[in-house]
């Protein structure tokens, strides 16, 4: 047997932290490996020791399997664990890490290889008698196939994964689904399958002792998900009879028993509910994202399960059962409205009420997250910012309270996706089951338009920012904003939210602020004089007191209020013009690498034809003509790194192209 002493974490962001959790509980120091985007994130200041790969692309860093057994060695660290993602199912790196002499904490290599290609691992789970879906390929699919599935072959979390409902159009998104995996996962194989349009996505998750030794705790559902990436999770599996439960923790058990697997694994399945049939999908040798739902309900700790069977220690001889129900979601820094756009930049505020992080014992708020407050977000890495776990003695009790915490949670700075994440929880099709899918987003579009946001947030923002500059003037601090000798038309400040830009007509002066819009508005006070810009504004609306917390920057104000909040961006009286382009110009959505250009200067193009693809966040995206035009200029070249508002071709609308070439 074997004890682990120091472990480095082959990974980033919130699964380092997770570790470090267990680790620390354990006695075990902890080593962290981070790249230099990375540097000023938690995980590495929380670690007992940090390593830097230099560089910031994950081929560069995480990746790097000899730079990180270099770091555990400088280190004197003696195991590694590899998270998830990354090189986490890469049976080269495990068997890299096992020549150094080192301890791996995850499966056999040959597991990984034997799992690792969903190809064989489907004809390997076929033999054991655990139902599959069957392969398809390009030649062989019919239209009676309709509509199917490519997959990557070595990787999971959507990347490489297209939806095909035209033979014509099969060939294409093979190809672009290899160029995703290849970038993703560096091996572009991928293979073809049925689609079932409304399944289930249900996952059982297992542990094994390498000698046939199989622990399974229960399954989960993951439906919900965007881009066939997992956005809600929970545990137990909601609506499952008794003996589709059974049958799933069974099929799970033979697929572990199969492979004598080793450390924390999960089997994902395809539900269909309306036959109560499920399929193989694939098996994950590592961690999963969602692992959080699964301890809340068995009250285990699986990363200390992971370290246990590392060591060669046993098993424990336990029998667990679900005590109540646990719904986890993953926070995004993405913009649902407009395709899941990945977002980067500063974090100017995150913070969520909870009950602890990385760990709870009993009802209450979880929160695992990588961020802070003040944390930058690039484009190396994916788009997650924290997950949020609530355990409830119900089902609807976990929603309520994980909706109200999302609802209520102070998120400056960037677009995300937390308010199709409380509508999710809150919509009935959710609660009912009758909607829980892989198609639910498809199926409600309504989730991605955000809630209405409260219309006196850009008000509150006005007065807190004048009582802001007026404390804050060097001359004349004492006399009210606003004020005026006579009496004049209301001031007028301006804001930029989101893409739209609003004015806030206000009046100031002895008698205090008051709104020029709205009569029923009072502002009964307004205190300053925290070293952060923060303030709080107290309002009365026809009769109700209303309390916003607010937090004046040099460029914006945050504004939070019981009905939700705002990045309220400061505009500024006069336009720089430098800062003005072309009104035909395609601009970069987000920060990334241009990876293709599709078009030419001078090119004759359709509306929705490809001009250029970037990718950013791992993600691949098309930058598209927005209607019928010339390309008159394109500066974008493939392989450039641009940042977001970066010009990348003018298209001249076909009416002004076709007035030229008459000419």
């Amino acid at each position: 047997m074997t004890t682990i002493n120091r472990i480095l974490v082959a990974n980033r962001g919130e699964i380092a932290r997770r570790v470090f959790r267990t680790a620390r509980r354990l006695g075990i120091d902890t080593v962290a490996v981070h790249s230099d985007a990375d540097a000023g994130l938690p995980f590495v200041r929380e670690a007992d020791a940090a390593c830097r790969l230099p560089g910031n692309t994950p081929a560069e860093t995480y990746l790097r399997g000899d730079l990180i057994i270099a770091a555990a060695k400088r280190s004197g660290a003696d195991a590694i664990h590899p998270g998830y993602g990354f090189l986490s199912e890469n049976a080269a790196f495990a068997r890299q890490v096992a020549d150094a002499g080192l301890v791996w904490i995850g499966p056999d290599p040959d597991s990984i290889d034997r799992m690792g290609s969903k190809i064989e691992s489907e004809k390997l789970m076929e033999a054991a008698g655990v139902p599959v879906l069957g392969n398809l390929t390009v030649d062989t699919a019919t239209d009676d196939d309709l509509p199917l599935l490519v997959k990557a072959s070595a990787g999971g979390g959507g990347r490489g994964m297209r939806v095909v409902r035209s033979l014509g159009e099969l060939a294409g998104e093979v190809e672009k689904a290899s160029a995703e995996a290849e970038s993703a996962f560096g091996d572009g194989t991928v293979f073809v399958e049925p689609y079932v349009e409304r399944g289930r996505h249900v996952e059982v998750q297992v542990v094994g002792d390498g000698n046939g030794g199989v622990l399974v705790l229960g399954e989960r559902d993951c439906s919900l998900q965007r881009r066939h990436q997992k956005v809600v999770e929970e545990a137990p599996a909601p609506g499952l009879t008794e003996e589709v439960a059974t049958a799933l923790h069974d099929a799970a058990r033979k697929a572990a028993e199969a492979i004598s697997y080793r450390g924390a694994g999960t089997v994902e399945f395809l539900y269909d509910a309306d036959t109560q049939r499920f399929y193989f999908l694939e098996m994950n040798t590592r961690l999963q994202v969602e692992h959080p739902v699964t301890e809340q309900v068995y009250g285990v700790d699986l990363v200390e399960l992971q370290v246990a069977v590392a060591e060669g220690r046993d098993l424990p001889a336990i029998d667990p059962q679900p005590e109540g129900h646990a719904i986890e979601v993953r926070l995004y820094a993405e913009d649902p409205s407009a395709d899941y756009a990945p977002q980067t930049g500063r974090l100017l505020e995150l913070e969520l009420e909870h009950d602890d992080t990385f760990a709870l014992d009993g009802f209450g708020i979880r929160l695992d997250t990588g961020f802070e407050s003040g944390s930058e977000v690039g484009t190396f890495y994916d788009a997650m910012l924290s997950k949020v776990i609530a355990w409830g003695p119900t089902r609807e009790q976990a929603a309520r309270s994980l909706a109200r915490v999302l609802e209520k949670a102070r998120i400056h700075g960037l677009t995300t996706n937390r308010d199709q994440l409380v509508a999710s929880l809150r919509h009935p099709a959710f609660l009912d089951l009758s909607g829980l899918a892989t198609s639910f987003y498809g199926d409600h579009p309504e989730t991605l338009t955000p809630a209405a946001a409260d219309d006196l947030l850009p008000f509150v923002g006005a007065v807190a920012l004048a009582e802001h500059r007026r404390v804050a003037a060097k001359v004349q601090s004492r006399i009210p904003a606003g004020f005026r000798n006579v009496v004049a038309g209301p001031r007028s400040t301006r804001f930029g939210v989101g893409a739209d830009e609003v004015e806030v007509l206000w009046h100031g002066g002895t008698a205090g602020y008051s709104s020029a819009d709205r009569e029923d508005v009072t502002v009964v006070s307004v205190s300053t004089g925290s070293t952060n810009g923060g303030a709080e504004v107290v309002v009365d609306i026809d009769g109700v007191t209303r309390r916003y917390d607010v937090r004046v920057l040099e460029d914006a104000v945050l504004v939070d209020g019981p009905r939700g909040g705002a990045t309220l961006r400061i505009v500024p009286r006069f336009v720089d013009p430098s800062t003005q382009v072309a009104a035909a110009s395609l601009l970069a959505p987000m920060p990334g690498s241009v990876i293709a250009v599709r078009a030419a200067v001078g090119d004759v193009v359709q509306e929705g034809q490809t001009i250029l693809v970037m990718e950013a966040m791992k993600m691949q995206h098309t930058i598209a003509a927005p209607y019928a035009g010339t390309v008159t200029e394109l500066s974008a070249t493939a392989g450039q790194q641009v940042e977001a508002g970066t010009v990348l071709a003018v298209v001249e609308p076909a009416e002004d192209a076709g007035s030229e070439e008459d000419n």
